[in-house]
């Protein structure tokens, strides 16, 4: 069993504690022994995202429930659209139900949102990264959905990449040495720094890291960073400010990654819904 697998059996055990607790008191009014056909409707286009979890929620509650899907992960759909049909105890798949739509309607919102920024950066090699901008609790889910929507993952957490900042290099005493003890501490990982000015930069080239974050960088200073970056001392990264409106501009600069957290913090979940359509 691979880490993504861990996470999505953690994820739906605790999701179905958190709703289901003791046990689903309204569920109980339907007989055990009633068998039903239901469907997984979506009401607008989007990125599908989250057939793992949803498996699962059902997998959990009741290995009997047949989940079979009508589209593949990462599919882009237009709306009115059926994603899945279930089959088995309508008590369970009741009960199932909203932990089943949570995951999904937040991955496919997830999924969705980074799908239309990478569609700006068409035909730009500059590539979509996400940030630790996450949901609570959904840090390895949303950044799975981000790959289902085109874009790239930053680093997972806080022990995989190095990324300096502003009170990392004071208490280091300067980008240099803050670099120089990165690479003595941690072999073989991503280093990289943030800047805030063009006077940032040139010191942050200096010292060689693998990367340089170019902090809420107006137009003319990304301009600027990227004739400072040549020949390619390293790669360049922009965070702060970046929208639907101004990325491709930005791309076209000639930028190799620009990171927002807008696709993982402020999604609007898709409107889904699940309908029983048959009793069996």
């Amino acid at each position: 069993m691979n880490k993504t697998s861990l996470h999505i059996e953690a994820d739906v055990t605790r999701a179905l504690h958190e709703d289901v607790g003791d046990g689903d008191v309204t569920a109980t009014l339907l007989s055990a022994h009633l068998q039903a056909e239901a469907k997984i409707i979506s009401r607008e286009p989007m990125v599908v995202c989250g057939q793992p979890w949803v498996n699962e929620v059902f997998n959990q509650l009741d290995e009997q429930i047949k989940v079979e899907w009508q589209v593949a992960e990462g599919e882009w759909l237009s709306a009115p659209s059926t994603l899945c049909t279930l089959y088995g105890s309508a008590r369970n798949i009741l009960t199932g139900e909203r932990t089943a739509l949570n995951f999904l309607q937040t991955l496919s919102a997830t999924a969705t949102q980074t799908h239309h920024y990478v569609e700006k950066l068409r035909g730009t090699p500059t590539r979509l990264l996400d940030t630790r901008k996450t949901l609570p609790g959904l840090r390895v889910a949303q950044k799975y959905a981000v790959t289902c929507g085109g874009g790239f993952n930053h680093r997972m957490g806080l022990y995989d990449a190095v990324l300096i900042k502003e009170n990392h290099i004071t208490a280091c005493g300067s980008v240099a040495k803050a670099v120089a003890l990165a690479r003595k501490n941690q072999k073989n990982i991503l280093v990289e720094v943030e800047v805030e000015t063009l006077d940032e930069l040139r010191e942050a080239i200096c010292a060689h890291p693998d990367r340089i974050m170019l902090d809420n960088f107006s137009q003319d200073m990304l301009e600027k960073a990227v004739r400072m970056n040549q020949p390619k001392y390293c790669t360049l990264e922009v965070s702060g400010g970046i929208t639907l409106e101004n990325i491709a501009a930005i791309a076209q600069l000639g930028v190799d990654f620009i990171s927002v957290g807008a696709i993982t913090k402020s999604i609007q979940a898709i409107d889904l819904s699940l309908l029983i359509r048959k009793i069996l």
